[in-house]
């Protein structure tokens, strides 16, 4: 789970390459590096730890270089120290330099035959094994060496090699992970996303699975791994993102510059989907009569995609009467599920890179499952597993934890259980149009929640230091809950349990004391009153409560120590407005704590390894 850039041109490779890595650094931080291709070999820059020590040490390297490679590391493979600070691998003496984002499954096996030809290793790394292999096959064409080494390795990566006798050249390829062509005008890129080189060009390339290419500051030559003879073609695409778009555009962080973008992200996100009322989702991909025949859907995501996708079970039954099960994707992967061609499988990935979920939808789609993907990112490897594509335009998210595109998420998956509704008229059009009237004041309300006053700095100064918050909710407030216990993990790193309320009393109720913060979601809605009866349930044993309630609930004061009020709107519309005071929360306690909130330890942003 790392960041790779390269750069093939007339300007100085070195400059690109940083820029490239501060763009990629959400990718990985465990330690970086530089490999740049001088007259008298590779030169290598490395450094453990954040990017900042590669900068500091890269300060005093005067390289000319033109051509080079950039990494940042998340380790999966060898601990993280000066040994293994080797994201950039090189052998034969310096003449060939690998970087490697994933996993190669079977590198014992591998090193084990090179090491018995004579190789002779140096890290623990299983990117060193693919230098090595790329070395045993060259024979003059580094791109048939690609090709040759690439049909031994089992896993999934994506891998970019520079060679001396190849001064303009790098070749690279993919296997489920994410690697990119940035066209320039007489200059070449290669990526992990797009972030790395939108400052220098918008215009890319794909690399399909099963593709070798190399750039040249000519451009860019795709060939198939089993035939090298005959060139592919690829279509350049012109994407509308810019560089600013990955500043923090005077926020002091990444993650509270998208908690502000998402009235944005979620008014791009409905867009021309919704027009004078009426629902627009042509790139669902199901006809009338394939939507009136299904009889059941699975959403497939992890983490805080799974949370959106738990809101969508609520809103996607409640309206089309349809049975739903949200899973974790790395749990049903390895089920034998039953699916068949009436089930509709939804796979939810912000970066659409995510491992399980890939392998989840692959093995839907083999089964005989209608597939549809939600992600954020044109051309990622989801996108090209499944039958059809939704996309959230919520734009970059930098942060690690993420926020604008779990609201971007909810808000896509409410559409499409109004587009189900629709065709199955489970519910009357007057209805729908004002779920429609509701959906589309949603960014407006919460633009008013971010600009309004709350007491959220206050709660966070008293309860920043405690070592542990339980979280609750029933109903819509369950992923809310699980969401905002999660944001308060990643970033602060205090302890936290998110329950269903209901289920409080069969045993997390023994984890209160009178020192214990506990989180309510208690919005308007038919399980407002349960709500109400398991807060009083905590407050009896100590606990203190914090509550997210909704504008004019005066009656939930009596019951909580703070509340925290979000604007009215329809009970199933609620979690994107309730998950607003649960992020600031959490990113006023890890402030308070002294922490990075965008880059939380052990944590990367896409999840590219099982």
């Amino acid at each position: 789970m790392c960041g790779i850039i390269g750069y093939v041109g007339p300007r100085r490779a070195k400059p690109l390459l940083i820029h490239g890595l501060e763009r990629l650094e959400y990718r990985g931080y465990d330690s970086a590096g530089l490999a740049m291709l001088e007259d008298e070999g590779l030169d290598y820059i490395r450094a453990v730890g954040n990017l900042s020590n590669l900068k500091q040490i890269a300060k005093h390297n005067g390289s000319q270089s033109s051509t080079g490679l950039g990494h940042t590391r998340w380790a999966t493979h060898g601990k993280v120290s000066e040994q293994n600070a080797h994201p950039l691998t090189g052998c034969d003496h310096s003449k060939i330099a690998v970087v490697l984002n994933g996993i190669v499954e079977n590198f014992r096996e591998l090193r084990a035959s090179l090491e018995k030809d004579g190789h002779v290793f140096s890290t623990e790394t299983d990117a060193e094994v693919v230098v090595h292999l790329v070395e045993r096959h060259y024979d003059g064409d580094l791109a048939s060496a690609v090709r040759a080494a690439y049909q031994e390795l089992e896993g999934h990566f994506a891998f970019v090699v520079v060679h001396c006798d190849h001064p303009e050249e790098l070749v690279g390829a993919r296997v489920q992970c994410p690697l990119i062509v940035g066209v320039g005008d007489g200059e070449m890129f290669l990526a992990s996303a797009a972030t790395a080189f939108l400052r220098e060009t918008n215009r890319l390339q794909l690399i399909e699975d099963g593709e070798v290419v190399s750039i040249t500051p000519d451009g860019a030559t795709f060939t198939s791994v089993s035939n090298g003879s005959d060139p592919l073609e690829r279509d350049v695409i012109t994407v509308d993102w810019d560089d600013e778009a990955a500043e923090k555009s005077g926020y002091e962080t990444f993650m509270l510059k998208e908690i502000y973008e998402q009235p944005e992200g979620v008014r791009e996100t409905i867009g021309d989907r919704v027009r004078h009322g009426k629902l627009l989702l042509e790139t669902l991909g199901l006809t009338d009569r394939e939507i009136k025949n299904l009889r059941r859907i699975v959403v497939l995501a992890c983490g805080t995609s799974y949370h959106a996708g738990v809101v969508g079970r609520y809103v996607i039954e409640e309206w089309a009467r349809i049975p739903v099960e949200p899973d974790i994707a790395s749990e049903w992967r390895y089920r034998n599920p039953v699916l068949s061609k009436d089930t509709l499988v939804i796979g939810i990935s912000q970066s659409g890179e995510t491992a399980d979920v890939l392998a989840a939808m692959k093995l839907a789609r083999e089964k005989g499952a209608r597939t549809v993907a939600i992600t954020n990112m044109m051309g990622s490897q989801l996108t090209r597993e499944v039958d059809s594509v939704l996309y959230t335009r919520t734009g970059l998210e930098v942060g690690v934890a993420a926020s604008k595109t779990f609201t971007a998420q909810v808000a896509l998956i409410s559409l499409i259980a109004l587009k189900l509704a629709e065709v199955k008229k489970t519910i009357a059009q007057e209805e729908i149009e004002f779920i429609l009237d509701q959906l589309y004041e949603l960014p407006e309300k919460m633009q008013a929640f971010l600009d309004g006053s709350h007491p959220i700095e206050e709660i966070a100064q008293r309860y920043h230091d405690k070592p542990f918050f339980l979280y609750l909710g029933r109903h819509i407030g369950l992923p809310v809950a699980l969401e905002g216990a999660l944001k308060l993990k990643e970033i602060s790193y205090i302890p936290t349990e998110a329950y269903s309320a209901g289920e409080m009393k069969h045993g997390p109720i023994a984890l209160l004391d009178l020192e214990t913060p506990v989180v309510c979601i208690a919005t308007n809605s038919h399980v407002y009153d349960k709500v109400v009866s398991n807060i009083q349930e905590t407050r009896a044993r100590g606990a203190h409560v914090i509550a997210i309630a909704t504008d004019g609930n005066e009656d939930i004061q009596h019951h909580a120590d703070d509340v925290i009020y979000v604007p009215k709107t329809p009970a199933f519309l609620q979690a994107v407005l309730a998950i607003l005071p649960l992020q600031l929360l959490a990113y006023r306690i890890a402030r308070l704590r002294g922490l990075n909130v965008d880059q939380p330890r052990n944590l990367a942003k896409t999840v590219t390894v099982e």
